[in-house]
Parts: structure tokens; C-alpha cells; sequence
């Protein structure tokens, strides 16, 4: 069976034109000097700036807090942020460091094995890109060419030396995608152990990419849809039994489903076990989580398991990082709805949190025997402190419109109808009683029909910049109108401990899923943030300040090298005209020698692949409504930078062809030889952006960047 990116190519030349010979298995000399130029471009200056950069800020604390095992939430899955903190860990950091702010002195903190483990992941890429590029083109010089573009790309460069995830995201999608081409060129030895190897290989570094951002996504769709095209190919091979086509599917599905789904799964669990004292990320998640963790209020503690008229409660919003519903003294402006008491979501634990459950028509008398509240009842909240009843009436919510405003009402707990409401348990049927912790309620107000939810909003200057509670008329079932009781207090009941009620691995896995899902596509740009749009990124239209601003400053700026990022850009539409014009030939059986027929399978099927690649990693961009930045197109440049490899060697062969073997030969190496030089020269020019500049700004002709600011959109 021919492999599906055309490892097993008949008839394609693999080098330059006259140099057949010397270019068919490559030896040990290119790959070593790679990995050596890759290694000293990325640990050159490493240490400076002494100071935290960036985004350094973010991951450095998440390393510290695993070293304190200290619980935090973050958008991304854990595994990048638990490598750094082991790096950290195995080079001699403490956690001690409090990573506050970009700009802040590490002193005698050890930062550098932190950034170094970055760097050293780094430093892979080029290495892979180079090995893919050589299975799928079996050039030596397109490899090369490849290799260059990656290690001497000033974006890669500076995105590799600090405290980041991109690095460990990086590594294992090109980790993937080599382990996926070389498993792809075993295909003519199926079952065997190299096969196996690679495919496991390729199945790991899924787990890998998907374990530190969700975008490994897209290199999981790659696979995937490589694996379905090979898999149509086995199926059509009639030389091959069911049963040999069957232990194919099988093989695939262990090494590219099973087990990836395992590792990851291990992850989280890795995960949990390290996180398990309380700290800032509590209060994203439920209740019944936050009983598991160490320190938390519900760790080990003991409450009455069911609801009963008279307990005093306190509810928690289920919308992420929400917080508990509550009230104080203040009133409500004039102008904002009626000048009633102020009803909002606090994240921290207070006294004005607190709730008296009570029946909707009478009070709770003190002799009365314990009666349970019920799925369905209608009920009447009295706010402990002020004893006010939560209150809902047909006026506008404070800031979002179409919502009905939310008050406390009344005196002493008595108020009027617009302070009863029904209270029902999502998925339970009426009449069962309500669990603390684990029952998701949801109460709607019985004169207008509205949902009690928490709008997310923060509340102006007047309601203390808490969060905006309001009545939903909305009845969609979203986790801004559902609720969970997480304190009760009834002296009548017996107490349970709520380590009963901690929920199992599978849901704390689910539940840090939705979570993390809902805070990724809600992220918004921060005041004074530079984002970025798509389109902006393949041509190098802005970069990042990583540190410094003044010309005393050390200064960092994360920009791709010009000259190497409009090349790929270029490439990318010749290599779609090439491609094309190479389909349709081969389509209509043009005659061509069979070099030519071998440099159209390439471009077909090798630079295809890696296209399908870029546009995987970079398309979906458009379509996604959180907030971007310009690092998010690195994945994608990774496979742009191979698709120029592959195109610049397959038309510097074309042109070529038609010129005697001598001419031939120094045309395609002096078209190497000149790309190669040029992005050298190109990297001698914009170097100080990676490795830091000090002194005059840009405009002063004494400037190390003086005359390079091509576009006005670079602020470096």
C-alpha cells in the first residue's frame, strides 16, 4: 500500500538536478548542525532580561502554585503549566517568587532552568521540521531550507526563551505531525515494532498538544483526517482480508484514540492530586468541588444534607466565577429601577450571603416540627442581616436590558407577592427534596415568571462593583439562572460530613471542562491590550511588547522576521498555483519525465499535507469570538515555514530541469545558497528584537533598529 504523503514516492527525484547520488539517504552532518544552531539561537543570552516579561506573569505563578500545591484555575489544560513547574522544581526554584507583574526583578530567584526546559523544547522545532520535511520531500536542501526559516526567525526565537506554553504546545505538534509521517512511510511494514512505535508516538504527542491548550485540536483534526484517508486506502486494497483491514482500524483507534483519551485523562487526575489546597481558583468552580480542597471552609465540614423550612442558607451561582447571592444596606440610585435595597453576587464569604428559607405565605414558627422543602414549592427568602425578602417587580435591571430588576423588599420579613418563588431541582422530579452542594435549583418568580440568574456584569461604583443580579424572562436553562446551596445551618437537623458529597474524578473532569470552556470563549481584551485580528498575522502586520519601554529599558518585542514571514506568505500562493497546475497534469495524462511526475507527487501530497496543516491551525481563527493575539499564529507558521521548503526546492528543480546537468546543478544550489543567505542577512538585522535592545529608540540614527521599522503598525 503506497503511503498517503508519498514516503514511498516511484520515480521523485530527491535533490537537486545532477546530485541524485549524493542526496539520497541523508547522513548525521545537516541534522547535527541544526540541532547545534538551534540550540545556541535559543540559549544565546537567556538569563536577561533578569526580570519577568510578558506572560511570564501568568505561567510562572501557575509553576509556583504547583510547587505550593496551591488550587488555581486557568483557561488552558494543565499539562504545559505542570512541566514548568517541575522544571522549575528539578532546577532549584522554591515557589516562593510571586510573579506579580511584568517587570519585576527575579533577584535570587532561579528563573533560568524555568526558561531553559522552554528553550530546550524550543530548540526541537527545527530539528522536527527538518525530518518531516525530509520524509515528505526527501530533499536534502528543502529540509535545510526549512530548518533555517524556523532557526532563524526572531518570533520563534523570543517565543522560546521565556516562562510559556507556547514552546510545550509547539514541540508536541510538530512532535506529532513527524511521528505522523513517519508512521505514514512504515505503511509497507505494518504491525511491525517501528510501526507500532510511531503510531504510539504520534498518539502521545496528541495527548501532549490537547494537554496544554485546546487549539492541539487542530493538530488532532490533521491526524485524524490523514488516518481516515489512509484507512479509505486500506479498505479499497482487495489484496487485504477483513480481517487484516479490521486490525488496522483497531490498531489506529487504540494508538490514536485510547490512548491519547488515557493520557489525558491522566493528566487532570496528575492534576487534582497536586492542586489540593485552597487558593484562587476556588471560587470558578462548584461547592462540591471546593469540599475536596484542603483549607477551603467545606473541607471536612458537616451540614444537614436536605433543606428544611427555617434553615439559614447561602446560594452560589453556577456561572463561573459568579458568586453568592447577596445583600446589604444600600439602596438601589434614583433612576435605577425602585429605590429598594441592593441585591448582587459577592465572590468572597460574608454574613450578608446568608438566607432564611421560609414558607411563602407564613413565617417559620420556632416550635413547629421539621418540614423539608420540597422540588416545586413556593418559598420566600428573607435576607438574615436586613431582614428583607428577595423581591422581583416589572421594572428594568440595573444594566442589562430586558431584565427585570432584583431587590430586597419589605420590613422584618414581611413584603408583599413579589417575594415568592418557586424553587425547582434541574433534573429531579417535583416533590424530591433538595441536597446542599449537589442539587442545581432554580427559582422563578411566581408574578412575572422570570429566573432569578446573575448577569456577570459588574455593578457602577454605587453597588460597589459587585455583581448584577436580575430576573431572567428568558426560560433557556443557563448556568446564570441555576444554583446550589453551599452553607446550611438548621439547628433541628443532623449534620452530615460533606466528604459524602464529593463529587467522583469523571465529574470534576467534566465539571473543569465546562469551566474552562465557558472562560476561554468569554476572554476579553484587557485596558490597554494589544490584540490582534487574523488577518493580521501572516503578514507580520503587528507584534507584542514583551518588556521595556524608554530607552533605559531592556527592551523585548515579539515580531516574526519580515523577510522570512513574507517569503511564506508568497510561497503559499505558489505553491497553490503549482499545485494546481500539477493536478490537473497528472489529471489529464499529460506526458512528463518521471522526475516531473515525482515532483508533482511531492507537492501533492507532501506540501498538500502540510498545508492542510497551516489552514487547520490558522483558519478557524476567524470564527472564534474570545480575544487573540498575535502568538496564536505561530503553530500555523511552523507549517507555512515547511510548505516553503518544499516549494522553493520543488520549483528551483522545475527551473532547472530545463537547462544541461551542470547548469542545472548551479542553478538550484545558487537558489538555495541566495535564500539561505538572505534570511541569514535578515536575521543579522532584527536579532536585537529577540535578544533585547538598550539605548536610543528606534528614530535616533544611533538606534540598533534605526531604518528597519517598515511597517508604521511595529511599535518596537
Amino acid at each position: 500500500m503506497e503511503s498517503s504523503v508519498g514516503a514511498h514516492r516511484k520515480g521523485c527525484r530527491s535533490g537537486p538536478p545532477g546530485l541524485e547520488e549524493e542526496s539520497r539517504p541523508p547522513g548525521l552532518s545537516p541534522l547535527a548542525l541544526v540541532i547545534l544552531l538551534s540550540l545556541l539561537s535559543r540559549f544565546h543570552r537567556l538569563p536577561e532580561p533578569a526580570h519577568v516579561c510578558w506572560d511570564e506573569t501568568h505561567f510562572g505563578k501557575m509553576g509556583s502554585y504547583y510547587i505550593n500545591r496551591t488550587f488555581f484555575f486557568d483557561v488552558h489544560p494543565p499539562l504545559g503549566k505542570m512541566l514548568i513547574a517541575l522544571s522549575g522544581y528539578l532546577s532549584g526554584y522554591n515557589g516562593s517568587f510571586p510573579f506579580q507583574r511584568p517587570g519585576d526583578n527575579y533577584g535570587t530567584h532561579n528563573y533560568v532552568g524555568m526558561r531553559g526546559f522552554c528553550a530546550f523544547l524550543g530548540s526541537s522545532l527545527a530539528p522536527f521540521a527538518y525530518l518531516t520535511v525530509l520524509e515528505l520531500s526527501g530533499s536534502v536542501p528543502a529540509a535545510l531550507l526549512t530548518a533555517a526559516i524556523i532557526i532563524f526567525d526572531t518570533g520563534c526565537i523570543t517565543l522560546s526563551q521565556y516562562i510559556l506554553l507556547d514552546p510545550i504546545l509547539l514541540f508536541f505538534i510538530m512532535g506529532a505531525v513527524l511521528s505522523m509521517v513517519k508512521f505514514n512511510s512504515c505503511s509497507e511494514r505494518p504491525f511491525t515494532h517501528i510501526w507500532w512505535c510511531w503510531l504510539l508516538l504520534t498518539g502521545v504527542n496528541l495527548a501532549g498538544a490537547l494537554g496544554v491548550k485546546f487549539v492541539g485540536l487542530f493538530v488532532v483534526l490533521l491526524v485524524g483526517l490523514n488516518t481516515l484517508n489512509d484507512l479509505w486506502k486500506i479498505l479499497g486494497d482487495m489484496s487485504l482480508t477483513l480481517v487484516t483491514v479490521g486490525k488496522h482500524f483497531l490498531a489506529r483507534a487504540l494508538g490514536l484514540i485510547v490512548l491519547p483519551l488515557l493520557i489525558y485523562a491522566a493528566l487532570f487526575a496528575i492534576h487534582f492530586a497536586v492542586l489540593n489546597r485552597s487558593g484562587p481558583g476556588d471560587g470558578f468552580f462548584s461547592s462540591a468541588f471546593q469540599s475536596r480542597l484542603v483549607g477551603n471552609n467545606l473541607h471536612n465540614a458537616s451540614m444537614p444534607e436536605y433543606l428544611a423550612y427555617g434553615s439559614v442558607i447561602t446560594l452560589k451561582n453556577l456561572r463561573t466565577a459568579s458568586g453568592y447571592l447577596h445583600s446589604h444596606w444600600h439602596l438601589y440610585p434614583e433612576g435605577v429601577g425602585a429605590r429598594q435595597q441592593q441585591v448582587t453576587t459577592y465572590s468572597h464569604k460574608d454574613l450578608n450571603n446568608q438566607w432564611i428559607l421560609k414558607k411563602h405565605d407564613t413565617n417559620n414558627e420556632p416550635g413547629a416540627p421539621v418540614e423539608f422543602v420540597k422540588s416545586g414549592d413556593l418559598i420566600r427568602l428573607e435576607h438574615k442581616v436586613t431582614a428583607q425578602n428577595l423581591h422581583s417587580h416589572k421594572r428594568e435591571a440595573p444594566l442589562t436590558r430586558k431584565h427585570l430588576q432584583v431587590t430586597a423588599y419589605g420590613m422584618n420579613g414581611t413584603g408583599d407577592s413579589n417575594d415568592f418563588w418557586r424553587i425547582d431541582v434541574v433534573g429531579s422530579k417535583e416533590g424530591s427534596c433538595i441536597k446542599v452542594l449537589r442539587s442545581k435549583i432554580r427559582l422563578t418568580h411566581l408574578a412575572t415568571g422570570c429566573l432569578l440568574g446573575s448577569s456577570g456584569k459588574p455593578l457602577p461604583k454605587w453597588g460597589w462593583e459587585q455583581g448584577e443580579v436580575t430576573c431572567s424572562p428568558y426560560p433557556k436553562e443557563t448556568p446564570n439562572t441555576l444554583w446550589n446551596v453551599e452553607d446550611h445551618v438548621n439547628p433541628k437537623l443532623p449534620n452530615i460530613s460533606l466528604a459524602v458529597l464529593k463529587p467522583t474524578f469523571l465529574e470534576i473532569l467534566i465539571e473543569s471542562h465546562i469551566v474552562m470552556i465557558r472562560a476561554n470563549s468569554g476572554l476579553k481584551p484587557k485596558e490597554n491590550e494589544v490584540t490582534s485580528k487574523p488577518w493580521h498575522w501572516p503578514i507580520n502586520y503587528q507584534g507584542l511588547r514583551f518588556s521595556g519601554v524608554n530607552n533605559t529599558d531592556y527592551r523585548v518585542y515579539l515580531l516574526g522576521n519580515p523577510v522570512i514571514w513574507w517569503l511564506n506568505l508568497g510561497c503559499i500562493g505558489i505553491y497553490l498555483l503549482m499545485a494546481f497546475v500539477s493536478a490537473v497534469s497528472l489529471q489529464r495524462g499529460i506526458e512528463m519525465a518521471d522526475e516531473a511526475k515525482g515532483r508533482c507527487q511531492v507537492l501533492i501530497r507532501g506540501g498538500g499535507l502540510v498545508m492542510l496543516g497551516w489552514f487547520l491551525h490558522y483558519c478557524p481563527f476567524f470564527v472564534m469570538g474570545r480575544v487573540l493575539y498575535f502568538h496564536h499564529y505561530f503553530p500555523a507558521m511552523l507549517f507555512s515555514s515547511m510548505l516553503t521548503g518544499i516549494t522553493c526546492d520543488v520549483l528551483l528543480q522545475t527551473c532547472s530541469s530545463i537547462l544541461t546537468p551542470s547548469s542545472a546543478r548551479s542553478l538550484y544550489l545558487g537558489g538555495m545558497s541566495a535564500l539561505i543567505l538572505f534570511i541569514l542577512y535578515s536575521f543579522y538585522l532584527f536579532h536585537p528584537l529577540s535578544y533585547g535592545m538598550v539605548g536610543p529608540l528606534t528614530p535616533d540614527p544611533s538606534s540598533p533598529m534605526a531604518g528597519l521599522r517598515w511597517m508604521e503598525s511595529w511599535d518596537f
